[in-house]
Parts: structure tokens; C-alpha cells; sequence
């Protein structure tokens, strides 16, 4: 017989961690790249809103912590975690989804959205939809969202102002990994420069890049002016945000927790397209660079110029890359595009 004083300790212990166990809330890792400040960046906002709209929406059954700065690692390393389980959630840049999701790259057509409303209206869509089932099929990840990553790609550098095509010959410009990046900006004249993220500060200050491509927003927090003076508001890409998550940790939530969840994610990337046009139009976007850069807005023929230069580049590009697949899709985004701008 054991030891009256051991019987009583496990029933102790038992009692003690029984209803912890059984009340204990569960937990969504949610990484992004950027700081968790709602009115610094759309990421920090979609996180900030989710983890709040999550925790109180289920009475903190739910608690969601948040991993930004990219404190976990690359976007590779990420996107493996999410898919291990080992974190539940991830918000992605385009480029980091690429890497398991490539052909999310016929998003990268130049100069086809009319308007950010036009957007918005495509990727929260039945195009939307259409994009989420391939990047599911290919990753095994559920796709929550898509979200603003600040708006529209602007071209900038250090070297002279650029107006034209032709200014941009010899210039070297960073982009993310993505094929249709890199023949964009060949079709361009231009050299395209493969860096990561955390190092494109680096690379833009001791000149191993001339210029990249980023939302105003971006270049404001990333503090790009400082190491770039020429900023040409070409508004030739939108890039969005990838919000990912793990199927299996999903379907562990109760019916209930997955509504919250949803709903939760809804709000958020809608919160998030809406502080990045705040931000580009505070004194922490636009009025902040015009202080500290030259900017150019080019006009309606220099813009032809830009698209007629580099839209057959990356077409022929995503259907020798993707075939007939990436070609359907690529019809279907441009069809999204035009439906949408005729509402």
C-alpha cells in the first residue's frame, strides 16, 4: 500500500491540474514581418485586431500571441512552421509565399489595377476565392485573407529621378524572388536584384542595390528615404498580404471558435486596407517623403510608356513558367480586374 502522504499528493496534483487542463485556453501563433503597432503598418493593424476581436469574441477560450519583426525567422522558415504546426498562423508578403506557392506570381501583371478600389474588389472576390484554392491546394495551408501590404508599388533609387522607361537603363533594383519581379524590371532596362527583406536597408546604403519597389507606406516605416532620394509614384504593382493558417489547428477549434476566427480575420484585413491609405496619407506617408525625396508623378503616356514595356515581359514569362494553368489564371485575374472596374 503506498504512503498515505503519496496518495494525497497525487490527488492533489490531480485536482490542480484537472480543471487547469480542462479550462486551459487555446493558443494561435500569429507571426508577421512587421511591428505590432495598428497605426504604424497594415500587418501590425491585421494582427492587433485579430488577437483583440479573437480573444474577447470567444471570452479568451482563444488567446492569440503575436510574433512580429520577424522574430521567428525567414518567410521560408515560417511558412514551415505554420505547415508543422509548431505556430498556427502567418501573415505573408507575396514573395514569401511564392516559395511554396509560385504561381501566386500572375498577380505581378504591371500597371493593371485602375484604382485601389478596383483592388480591394479582386482579391476580396470570387478571384480571390479562386487564388485562395490554389495557394491552399499547393501548401495545405487555409488562406484567411488577403491583405493590403500598403498599396501600390512605387519605383525608387538613389541615383537620378526616373520619368520614363528610359531612366530606368542600368539601374540596379532590388525585388523579392518572384520571376515576374525580376522581368518586370528587366523590361525596363533595368537590373534586378534578388534580397531579402531585412537586408534591403543594407543593400540600398552601401550601394549593392540602386533603388527597389514598395508601397509609400513601406518605404516610410522601413526608413528608405534616408538611403533613397528619387521616388517615381508609378503605381505598377500590388503585392498582397498572404494571411495563412494551419488546417489541422483550425479544425480544432469548436464550431463556435472557428465563426470567431473567421469573422475576426474578416475584420482584420479590412482594418488593414484601411490604415495603409491612412498611413500614405498622413504625415507619416506621403507629406514625410515629399520632405526628404524628389518625387515624380509620371504622366498618362509615360505610364503607356512603363505598361507597354513591360506587360508582355511578364505575361510570357508566367505562361512558359506556369503553362496553360498559370495562363487560365492570369485571364481570370485580368477578367476579375476589368469586372470590378466596371462596377
Amino acid at each position: 500500500m503506498k504512503p498515505l502522504y503519496k496518495v494525497l499528493s497525487a490527488a492533489v496534483l490531480a485536482l490542480a491540474l484537472g480543471p487547469t487542463s480542462a479550462f486551459a485556453a487555446t493558443v494561435i501563433k500569429l507571426a508577421h514581418l512587421n511591428n505590432d503597432d495598428p497605426f504604424n503598418n497594415p500587418a501590425g493593424a491585421m494582427a492587433s485586431v485579430f488577437k483583440n476581436l479573437v480573444e474577447t469574441g470567444t471570452n479568451g477560450e482563444v488567446k492569440v500571441e503575436l510574433f512580429p519583426n520577424g522574430q521567428l525567422g525567414s518567410q521560408s522558415d515560417v511558412m514551415q512552421q505554420v505547415r508543422s504546426g509548431v505556430i498556427q498562423s502567418s501573415i505573408m508578403s507575396e514573395g514569401g509565399m511564392a516559395s511554396a506557392c509560385p504561381m501566386i506570381g500572375v498577380v505581378d501583371m504591371p500597371f493593371a489595377f485602375p484604382s485601389i478600389n478596383t483592388a480591394f474588389d479582386v482579391f476580396n472576390g470570387p478571384f480571390g476565392k479562386t487564388l485562395a484554392k490554389d495557394i491552399e491546394g499547393k501548401t495545405g495551408l487555409m488562406v484567411l485573407g488577403f491583405g493590403n501590404s500598403g498599396g501600390f508599388f512605387d519605383f525608387t533609387n538613389s541615383k537620378h529621378p526616373v520619368h520614363s522607361p528610359a531612366d530606368m537603363k542600368g539601374l540596379k533594383i532590388r525585388t523579392m524572388s518572384l520571376e515576374t519581379q525580376k522581368a518586370l524590371v528587366a523590361s525596363l532596362g533595368a537590373q534586378p536584384v534578388n534580397i531579402p527583406w531585412s537586408g534591403v536597408y543594407t543593400a540600398l546604403q552601401t550601394g549593392v542595390a540602386d533603388g527597389q519597389m514598395n508601397p509609400v507606406p513601406i518605404i516610410s516605416f522601413a526608413k528608405l528615404y534616408q538611403v533613397q532620394k528619387y521616388l517615381t509614384l508609378s503605381q505598377h504593382l500590388f503585392a498582397p498580404y498572404v494571411w495563412v493558417m494551419n488546417k489541422q489547428a483550425f479544425a480544432k477549434l469548436t464550431p463556435e471558435q472557428q465563426r470567431v476566427v473567421r469573422n475576426a480575420a474578416q475584420a482584420a484585413v479590412i482594418a488593414g486596407w484601411g490604415v495603409a491609405m491612412a498611413i500614405e496619407a498622413s504625415d507619416r506617408g506621403m507629406p514625410l517623403l515629399k520632405k526628404h525625396m524628389e518625387v515624380y508623378s509620371p504622366t498618362a503616356a509615360q505610364l503607356a510608356e512603363f505598361r507597354d514595356a513591360s506587360q508582355p515581359a511578364v505575361r510570357k514569362v508566367i505562361v512558359e513558367k506556369f503553362g496553360k494553368p498559370g495562363e487560365a489564371l492570369l485571364n481570370q485575374f485580368m477578367a476579375a480586374i476589368k469586372q470590378a472596374e466596371i462596377k
